[in-house]
């Protein structure tokens, strides 16, 4: 059974809007606050959500160009665009976020200059921390309701949906980076040394770069092929062992080509008595109450197989060429 129309997911698009308009609000606002105090944090922060805005624009079009239906060139669809595009959101944020701050960084370290008008840095560093903690909500209250009994690491691990994974980190990653803009500027300000104010900036850069390798290793994963969670594999498993007429489930192999868009492998053997139409409405029925349960499952293979086939297939492809 196959059904590759992509499925719409309202609550990580909510995520991404809101996460658009936040960011540009402060980025615009960070950099007036940069051009008028000449502070090297600022102007991390400014790069910073200049580039998490950049991030939403692409995660918004890879989200709609993954959504096209299946045709000639690619019968599966197009599902996996949204894991391209959060992959190269990954190295963008490394590279423009990251390596700018921390090149600024460095600048400001090696000849120092002193924040004119830190107020200003202030006030513009609260105002920001408003917009960015309004869109960390949005992104916060989804990610917990795809939390369950899970933990956040495990959660930003497994998921197979990686925009409100991606924009929860990087709205996460930039409270803390107004936090270090706040404490190298009062530092400067206060300690009358403004090379905390590059000090700042370095840091933001070294935030950046361990959020970007994060997602850029996680998104690599789903881009190249990962298999569909456990607990949807183990539930599969559990259907075909119950269906009558199938003498053995042997085993499975799927792959996540969308946030919710799986193809799933099943090696059957039916008992010896059914005949070719027995087997095809077994086959029917099973499929049935597999998309029922499973609506991900987009497309559904079955291969008859006896145990020890399977299992000496299964060993012969773990084991690899040689």
């Amino acid at each position: 059974m196959s059904d590759t129309a992509p499925r719409v997911d309202q609550g990580s698009r909510l995520v991404l809007y809101a996460a658009l308009a936040g960011n540009l609000l402060v980025a615009v606002t960070k950099f007036v606050a940069a051009w008028i105090t000449g502070s090297s944090a600022m102007l991390s922060e400014a790069v910073h959500s200049t580039a998490d805005t950049s991030n939403e624009i692409l995660l918004i079009h890879g989200e709609r160009r993954s959504k096209r239906p299946p045709d000639d060139t690619h019968p599966l669809g197009y599902g996996r665009e949204v894991y391209f595009w959060s992959f190269m959101v990954s190295v963008l944020l490394f590279a423009l976020g990251a390596g700018v701050s921390f090149w600024e960084g460095v600048r400001h370290v090696m000849d120092p200059e002193p924040v004119e008008s830190p107020m200003v840095s202030y006030a513009v560093l609260a105002l920001a921390a408003v917009f960015e903690s309004a869109s960390w909500w949005f992104a916060f209250r989804e990610f917990r309701r795809r939390m369950g009994s899970r933990t956040m690491l495990e959660t930003a691990r497994e998921t197979k949906d990686p925009s409100t994974i991606m924009v929860f980190l990087e709205d996460s990653a930039a409270l803390v980076g107004i936090a270090f803009a706040f404490a190298g500027t009062a530092a400067s300000q206060f300690l009358h040394q403004p090379i905390y104010d590059g000090v700042a900036s370095i840091a933001i850069g070294v935030l950046l770069a361990v959020v970007a390798l994060f997602t850029a290793r996680e998104n690599k994963q789903l881009l190249i092929g990962e298999a569909a969670s456990p607990a949807l594999a183990e539930s599969i498993g559990r259907i075909a062992k119950s269906e009558p007429g199938i003498a053995a489930y042997n085993g499975l192999i799927s792959i996540q080509l969308a946030p919710h868009e799986v193809v799933a492998a099943l090696s059957l053997d039916f008992e010896d008595s059914l005949r070719a139409a027995d087997v095809q409405r077994v086959v029917k029925h099973l499929e049935g109450r597999i998309r029922e349960k499973h609506p991900d499952v987009v497309l559904l293979l079955v291969k008859p197989q006896e145990p020890e086939v399977y299992r000496t297939a299964h060993e012969r492809w773990i084991a690899g060429p040689g």
